[in-house]
């Protein structure tokens, strides 16, 4: 288990590499994140480093949040995230973490929240197929029956139909990391990343697990 970092998505570009082709890239701002709290085995069970981001007001956060922040002396930090890490001798309260945590040409795990659709229907939300088109079908676009006739005798739990599309926590894996830019906290990735513009991510080198 590796240390991610928390950014925010600046938008999609394009760029052309070193073969002449026009590669698709989505541009992160990676940091920089404080550490804010250090977890042990022997306190709290397991190793964790907790990294905050985003400078806010006051008014912002509860006077707990704030009190947290104001043990260390760090600034006032609207978001804070706990990455599980397998060593955490190397960190230390108040550190700086930033985009130089990554290499050009590694592989990393995108985190975002998806952009949300509202209340969608079965075709937009589970691609289901439509009904007739002909004058009188009243099925254009319905879900159809939903029953599993007297056994047994109940819709069964997780049957797909229409309800909130989108805004979930969705995890893109295996990003190629083109450029990084350390003096402006900027990482390049290959591909698209989850969320809209300015959304909140966390970017953490990809692991391989079996």
């Amino acid at each position: 288990m590796q240390l991610g970092i928390l950014g925010n998505k600046i938008g999609m570009t394009q760029i052309i590499d070193e073969s002449g082709n026009m590669v698709p890239v989505t541009i992160l701002r990676a940091g920089p994140c404080i550490v804010t709290q250090i977890k042990n085995v022997g306190t709290d069970g397991y190793n964790a480093i907790q990294l905050g981001y985003g400078s806010v007001s006051a008014k912002v956060l509860t006077k707990p949040q704030m009190g947290h922040l104001e043990k260390i002396d760090a600034p006032l930090l609207q978001y804070l995230h706990e990455y599980k890490i397998d060593d955490v001798t190397e960190f230390s309260l108040g550190q700086v973490i930033n985009a130089s945590i990554f290499k050009t040409g590694c592989l990393a795990d995108v985190t975002g929240k998806s952009i949300g659709k509202g209340f969608s229907g079965l075709q937009k939300r589970h691609n289901f197929g439509r009904g007739p088109m002909s004058h009188g079908s009243k099925n254009h676009r319905a879900p159809g029956a939903i029953g599993a006739g007297t056994t047994p005798g109940r819709v069964y739990p997780g049957k797909k139909m229409m309800g909130q599309y989108g805004n979930t926590q969705v995890t893109i894996k295996k990003l190629k990391i083109l450029l990084i830019d350390i003096e402006n906290n900027l990482v390049i990735v290959k591909g698209a990343v989850p969320g809209k513009l300015g959304n909140l991510i966390s970017i953490k080198p990809y692991t391989f697990q079996n």
